[in-house]
């Protein structure tokens, strides 16, 4: 009855926006998912409308900007294809340099990859896998063999912490530059502090980079970097520091802004889609890829908390933050802890196909019999160890949000043992220091 209310409510709305976030893409089915929202949009009229549309709430908040500069595979800036001659020539052009026609790797399948032996060397910038990418083990053992690993970053992570070299970055506020919302809003950063003794803002390590491997590092500035953007990428093509530093200041601006004139665009697909009609994709129901059975009766779902952001790298060391919310749990509804005796704050062991992790239970209605919840932040108990790495076919995507497991209670002893090894953060086997 509920869901056919919700879909009455939406129907009949004059303007209806669809704002979606992991839970819909996380799955080995995350495409199909996004595809069935994109169906109820186009079926309801809710496309090319201001307040409408398809919206994706991002992880963090420069994917889009990351995402339009072609931190993907298969794309270059402004999504045009590597498989598309003219756009490579284009930039072969400007970089002076042959490119390959063949889409690259995506995060899940470089991991693989390197614990193959088919990778041998890792540049990894801002991104903490050993936390944040499923099955940690495997994560481990592949970056273990991989041949020269590179991190640069802030602080020295579980990541880093692996790495042969590290190169100290800097944070938001200690450089200047852009960022891009979910609503391609491109919005300037700029400096409120220098930069702490021996780190750089990340383009001038790029630069210096580029430069020793005969690649253009001549840039001044960031804006040097935008004007390049600009001259290459069509839905930036009118988009500067100037611009971003004058009259568009308090707003910024959406892409597509195709020229210095141009206002931008508030909103999307107005008056036609980018191609005919539209697209209606026909969707099938597919189970993920693991369920329960006897060995692991419970489903494991992932996320975060309000307290903590990512692999909580920064948010863990704000003492106010960590006092609020200093270590993690798994969330169990009342009827599934009563069948295994478990009381609130009581410790256990979680295990799924690919390991175990020690944990307190906090006892909630808020989660489904049959379900549990457990969030990523933290290393000492980190739920990537339990999840599957099994990816969505398109976007390879592992599948966070559903994972078998199984609870054990832990004896009074046993229960003792493992708080201590949990406060020394023993559930990620990553050894301190500065290298390998």
């Amino acid at each position: 009855a509920r869901l056919r209310e919700a879909a009455v409510v939406f129907g009949r709305a004059a303007r209806a926006s669809i704002v979606y976030s992991m839970g819909i893409t996380q799955h080995t089915t995350g495409t199909d998912n996004v595809l069935s929202i994109a169906n109820l949009a186009m079926l309801t009229g809710n496309v090319g409308r201001e307040s409408t549309g398809v919206n994706p709430l991002r992880g963090q908040n420069n994917v889009q900007g990351a995402c339009d500069m072609g931190a993907l595979p298969n794309v270059y800036p402004g999504y045009q294809a590597v498989t598309a001659p003219e756009a490579r020539e284009k930039f072969e052009k400007a970089w002076r340099r042959q490119l390959s026609p063949r889409p690259g790797l995506t995060v899940t399948e470089i991991i693989r990859a390197a614990g193959k032996g088919d990778i041998r060397g890792l540049f990894i910038l801002g991104e903490n896998p050993m936390l944040s990418d499923p099955d940690i083990h495997h994560v481990e053992e592949a970056l273990r063999a991989t041949e020269f690993l590179v991190v640069q970053d802030i602080f020295l992570t579980e990541t880093a912490a692996l790495a042969h070299v590290v190169l100290p970055g800097v944070s938001f506020a200690e450089k200047d530059g852009t960022f891009t919302n979910t609503e391609r809003r491109v919005q300037r950063v700029r400096r409120a502090v220098p930069p702490a003794s021996g780190s750089r803002p990340d383009w001038l390590i790029l630069a210096d980079l580029a430069g020793r491997f005969g690649l253009r590092s001549d840039y001044d500035s960031p804006a040097d970097i935008m004007d390049e953007i600009a001259g290459l990428t069509p839905s930036y093509g009118g988009i500067s520091y100037s611009r971003l530093d004058g009259p568009d200041a308090a707003t910024g601006l959406q892409w597509p802004c195709p020229s210095p004139g141009h206002p931008g665009t508030r909103f999307l697909h107005e008056g036609k889609f980018t191609r005919g009609k539209g697209l209606f994709s026909a969707v099938d129901y597919l189970d993920p890829a693991e369920l329960p059975d006897d060995q692991y009766p419970l489903i494991l779902t992932t996320g975060r908390v309000l307290y903590h952001f990512h692999t909580a790298t920064m948010s863990r060391r704000s003492a106010g933050l960590a006092a609020v919310f200093p270590e993690g749990y798994v969330e169990v509804n009342p009827e599934t802890a009563a069948g295994y005796g478990l009381a609130d704050g009581d410790p256990v062991r979680v295990v799924s196909r690919r390991g175990s992790i020690i944990i307190r239970v906090a006892v909630t209605s808020g989660i489904s019999r049959g379900v549990v919840f457990i969030p990523f932040h933290f290393r000492e108990a980190a739920a990537n160890v339990l999840t599957n790495p099994a990816v969505d076919p398109k976007a390879k995507i592992p599948e966070f949000k559903v994972a078998a497991v199984s609870i054990e209670k832990l004896a009074s002893g046993a229960a003792e043992a493992a708080e201590s090894l949990a406060g020394a953060g023993a559930g990620v086997s990553v050894r301190k220091g500065g290298g390998r």
